[in-house]
């Protein structure tokens, strides 16, 4: 009480903070009448007087004032809009790293050009991040008109961009692309093995648009990177046949975890079942030889009991394509991991792809807070304030609305069953529709949606469905979802991007039915009268009461819940919010209020009667509360255990960025070498033992088989001053002497690359077998609870542990490649090659489907760099030569075959240049 009458006389924090940022907006308000006196020449001439003005000294607090009254006049000049007094406050947040949450229609995609521009004249690059490739797309070439005419360049990273043009698009002033691809590009950037083939650069500041949806809901599940492993479809198959035999005495669901567990009969009858069907190599399940057996197993059931169709995933293209819970869309390329995608194929009866193996991974937290500064906008952030601050170290600020907010959100009604709901629900809808009262509906998932359509279908009311299967016109539903009487049923509207305008949108109408028109006089006045048109509407649907917003449940998340009823009194527009809800909803069944509610509900209530109470609606808001806080948890247990592995991976990819810039890598070689032979002297003969306690045997194996050498260790140990200092001295000098002959008889260019290759080859092929073995103790590691330790402290030591062996192990194994290979020259091929034209050379890459070759033409760029690394030694020699000097003239090679001297070019680039 105290609180609310101290927040009545001053106001909150976050009200006070607001106003200390309007004295920043009246200097750009005083700025105006300048600005606005530029000519246009002058104007875009701003950008390099900014520029120069930070070389001299200045921060970019210190040019904010002028440069938003610069953004602010392009706008207006270039696209016809000019920022509100509001935006500019938000424009601010921005730019100070922080969040700005506005509500829908207030224009946050113009508030983004502030904080954009003004960072991005530095030239360190801006990247603004969106929820999908059409926003990222639209605003690239909506807002680009804006900054390309301020001479900033602008680049957007969509799906299928060569390497080429990803790394143009990075090297741009500004840079549009969605979460998935930004997060996916760092990953495959440190796969590369030259630094010249990545195409990001050094991260300086992202723009999130719909923060919550992507660094909220999207975080509890990283970006992985991963590549196929051996083929088990049958596997798959057999066991997807065995678990659709058991019914539901044979196992225990948790529908709130997602979790679920054979009981002690389900166990003993679906071994009786494996035994019968060939599956189990011992009599008992738990047998270690059966431990894949069982990981299928209890994927196969989490798939055939728990994942729905039509709500976790929908078959498309004989396909299982996942189904994002928070926003309804399909994930294409996204992939459940541990098999589950794999059952799910073989529950569906579709074609089943390879399992994978994780190459790399990190988390959208992870990956976000490698930024020095970020900031993110969205209409509903505020639930989640204190995960924005604990994770990423950001504030939010509410932004106060351009105009009043005129919607009305009325109470909750419930109803008994799923069925009367829907019936007062299509009841409540053909109402709206017949006083030309838009509506919008959402749902939560496909099935509820197709449900709701059928009973549309019986009221005669004619609507529009949008969800995961109308995926392409998206845009269109939701633009025009605001028209006289129209009605929208969409599965959630989070990230939509779209604004809904009463009376529906002028650019859209103009796009679709003005598409085949030419430019010229009769295009005009068509959009003249479609303008009119639409103004006119706009009239009749605020007379009718504005957009009409009916959720059909409450989703787990009260963000998802705010996000549909913004859609409705954007701009100070009238609207009106209500949601209908029944004992059977998700949230209800499994989250809500406990049996007594649920028997006191069907006790009073007739068939068809609603109720409505505050009281109602309160217990209601009480467990989405508890699902966030469990989803916080869940999202906060990702993290800590990724920030182990993140750890982890910056040592890792900082060595590899070395390893790629390094002109030569030979003293990283040689210190590798020495560090093994002193671990392997060190183990065989522990400091403080005697000479007689050493294990000579197990040091002369080790050194025989990853060196190659037998050194005289049994006439060394004759001697009266033996000591394992000594015997390390000697070893690295014999080790030392072998590799300083290879080199001497070895191209020292090319002997640097198979260096520098055979180091990230190798630390590339144990840091994935390492992310297998973390991905694995992460999945037992909870079993320590049992002996009352704490799990992630026992990840955390055994992660140390497993990461400290990873890098002895890479040591040894790259000391005893280059100790035991040899570079020669590939033999001469003796067989006729066939002929291969030139546009057919080619080399696919498994990971981003793009050609990596390089054909050769004219270049020396891609000598044998590994060639042969076993065998005798023979010296390696370039291409090119006379007829004359050709050993291969005799022989029958097509001339776009490889030259057989092992150069890499092709043999009429080579030695057979001159035939």
């Amino acid at each position: 009480m105290i609180n609310a009458l101290v927040k009545s006389i001053f106001g909150s924090s976050n009200d006070r903070y607001v106003k200390s940022l309007g004295k920043i907006v009246n200097q750009i308000n005083d700025l105006e009448p300048q600005i606005q006196a530029l000519s246009d020449e002058e104007l875009k001439a701003q950008t390099d007087k900014f520029r120069k003005q930070l070389e001299d000294g200045k921060t970019l607090d210190d040019i904010l004032p002028e440069a938003f009254a610069t953004v602010r006049e392009a706008s207006v000049r270039v696209l016809g809009m000019r920022h509100f007094d509001t935006q500019l406050i938000g424009g601010i947040v921005l730019h100070r790293g922080e969040i700005s949450e506005m509500r829908t229609g207030e224009g946050k995609t113009l508030v983004a050009t502030l904080a954009t521009y003004l960072n991005a004249v530095e030239g360190k690059g801006v990247h603004v991040v969106t929820v999908n490739d059409y926003l990222a797309s639209r605003d690239a070439e909506w807002m680009g008109q804006l900054y390309r005419w301020l001479g900033l360049t602008v680049g957007v990273i969509v799906p299928n961009l060569g390497e080429f043009e990803r790394r143009e698009a990075y090297a741009s002033d500004i840079t549009y692309g969605t979460n998935n691809e930004f997060g996916f590009d760092y990953l495959r950037d440190n796969m590369k093995h030259d630094r010249g083939g990545m195409v990001q650069r050094p991260f300086n500041f992202a723009i999130v648009d719909e923060v919550d949806s992507i660094l909220i809901d999207e975080a509890r599940t990283p970006l992985i990177i991963s590549g196929p492993t051996e083929d088990k479809t049958d596997l798959y198959v057999s066991i997807d046949a065995v678990v659709k035999e058991l019914d539901e005495s044979f196992y225990d669901a948790d529908e709130k975890t997602k979790n679920i567990t054979w009981t002690e009969d389900g166990t003993e009858r679906v071994e009786q079942l494996l035994i019968e069907a060939g599956l189990l190599q011992t009599d008992n399940l738990y047998d270690v030889e059966n431990t894949q057996v069982v990981h299928h197993l209890d994927q196969a059931l989490k798939a055939n009991k728990m994942f729905k169709r039509d709500t976790d995933y929908i078959v498309k293209d004989d396909k299982v394509v996942i189904i994002d819970e928070f926003t309804g869309r399909m994930m294409d390329g996204r992939r459940w991991s541990n098999g589950l995608h794999q059952a799910c194929e073989a529950k569906e009866g579709v074609k089943i792809e390879p399992e994978n193996q994780t190459m790399a991974s990190i988390t959208f937290q992870n990956y976000f807070r490698m930024y020095p500064k970020l900031s993110g906008m969205t209409g509903t952030a505020a639930t989640e304030a204190s995960e924005f601050w604990d994770i990423y170290k950001m504030s939010v600020v509410e932004i106060p609305t351009n105009k009043p907010v005129q919607r009305i959100d009325e109470d909750d009604e419930f109803y008994k069953n799923t069925v009367d709901k829907f019936k007062a629900i299509a009841k409540a809808i053909a109402e709206k529709s017949e006083i030309g009262q838009p509506t919008l509906v959402g749902t939560v998932s496909i099935e509820k949606s197709e449900m709701l359509s059928k009973f549309l279908d019986e009221e005669g009311v004619k609507h529009e469905v949008l969800n995961a299967r109308q995926h392409e016109r998206e845009a269109l539903i939701v633009a025009q979802a605001g028209r006289l009487g129209a009605v929208t049923i969409a599965t959630n509207m989070a990230g939509r991007g779209t604004d809904i305008q009463l009376g529906g949108n002028i650019e859209f109408r103009i796009e679709t039915e003005l598409a085949d028109m030419e430019e010229g006089a009769e295009r005009e006045a068509a959009i003249a009268k479609i303008t009119e048109e639409v103004l006119a509407e706009r009239e009749k649907v605020k007379e009718a009461g504005g957009l009409f917003v009916l959720g059909t449940e409450r989703h787990e998340s009260r963000r998802i819940d705010n996000q549909l009823r913004g859609r409705s009194g954007r701009q100070g527009d009238p609207g009106l919010s209500r949601f209908y809800l029944c004992l059977e909803d998700d949230l209800l069944r499994i989250f809500g209020p406990d049996t007594l509610f649920s028997r006191m509900m069907n006790s009073n209530l007739e068939d068809g009667e609603a109720i409505g109470s505050k009281w109602l609606s309160k217990a209601i808001e009480t467990a989405q509360k508890k699902v966030e806080a469990r989803n916080y948890d869940v999202r906060k247990q990702v993290v800590e255990y990724d920030d182990v592995m993140n750890d982890q991976r910056k040592v890792i990819y900082e060595q590899r960025s070395e390893i790629m810039d390094s002109e030569a890598v030979g003293d990283v070689v040689i210190d590798m070498r020495h560090d093994t032979v002193n671990a392997m002297v060190g183990e065989a003969c522990p400091p403080g033992s005697y000479p007689e306690q050493w294990d000579i045997e197990g040091l002369k194996e080790r050194l025989s088989d990853g060196f190659g050498i037998e050194p005289p260790l049994d006439e060394w140990l004759k001697e009266d001053s033996v000591e394992p200092e000594l015997i390390e001295d000697r070893i690295r000098a014999q080790v030392d002497e072998i590799m300083e002959a290879k080199i001497a008889n070895a191209d020292p260019a090319i002997w640097t690359r198979v260096e520098k290759s055979i180091l990230l080859e190798r630390l590339d092929h144990h840091w994935k077998e390492h992310l297998a073995t973390l991905d694995a103790l992460r999945q037992v590691v909870f079993l320590r609870a049992y002996a009352q330790k704490q799990p992630i402290n026992e990840y955390k030591q055994e992660a140390f542990g497993l990461f400290e062996k990873m890098l002895d192990t890479l040591r040894e194994d790259i000391s005893g490649i280059l100790i035991k290979s040899e570079l020669r020259m590939q033999p001469p091929v003796q067989e006729s090659l066939p002929d291969l034209p030139d546009f057919l050379t080619g080399h696919i890459d498994p990971l981003t489907g793009l050609d990596n070759s390089n054909d050769g033409d004219g270049s020396s760029e891609r000598p044998a760099m590994f060639g042969s690394l076993a065998g005798s030694p023979r010296a390696a020699s370039g291409p090119g030569g006379s007829n004359k000097d050709n050993p291969y003239a005799e022989m029958d090679i097509s001339r776009n075959a490889p030259c057989p001297c092992g150069s890499g070019n092709k043999y009429k680039h080579c030695h057979g240049a001159a035939a």
